[in-house]
Order: C-alpha cells, then structure tokens, then sequence
C-alpha cells in the first residue's frame, strides 16, 4: 500500500535536446555554406564571430557525444570540421565561409 515515488530524473528535457540541437546546428550550418552563395564580405569582427561560434559548437558537440548515436555524432563532427575546411578554399571562402561568392546583376 505504501508506494514510494520513483526518483525523478535530473536532466531536464532542454538538457536532453541541446546535443540534438548542436548537430542541427552545425549539419544545417554546413549544408548553407556550402549550397549556396555568399554575395558581400562580411566584416572582420563578423568573421571572427562566426567562427568562434563554429568552434564553441564543434567543442560542444565533443563534449556531449556520449548521449547522441555515434552515427549522428560523426555526420555532425564531419559537418563541423568542414565549416572550417570551406574557409581555405579561397579568399572570398575565408572571409565569407560560404563555398562560392558572386555579385548579383544590378
């Protein structure tokens, strides 16, 4: 007759979601930059920005790789490693972070 209540998880549903939402963040980052074209430079405290944004998620995303399938984990640390990788491809990738660069027809 006496039930005890079961102990209550300590991870909230926010908790749960933020390693879903890391790998939506940098698979739907990765797949922007890269479909389709950036069309003015950005300036430098904007460059910067984003990538240090990019690395906090890349961090982020190892530090909580433990609670995704490892098959997600490595789509989205592939997708993070190629934020970075698109910037060397040329110099309008390095300051823009998008694959290609054009100037639309006025």
């Amino acid at each position: 007759m006496n039930q005890q209540p079961t102990p209550a998880s300590n991870e909230s549903a926010f908790n749960r979601m933020v390693p879903w939402l890391l790998c939506g963040l940098l698979i739907s980052s990765f797949l922007w930059r890269t479909l389709t074209a950036a069309h003015e430079y950005p300036g430098q405290s904007a460059q910067i920005l984003e990538m240090v944004v990019d690395a906090a998620c890349l961090i982020g995303l190892i530090g909580v790789r433990a609670k995704l399938p490892a098959w997600l984990f490595s789509v989205a640390l592939i997708a993070g490693i190629g934020l970075f990788a698109i910037r060397l491809h040329s110099d309008a990738s390095w300051w823009t972070g998008h694959w290609m660069y054009s100037l639309p027809q006025r």
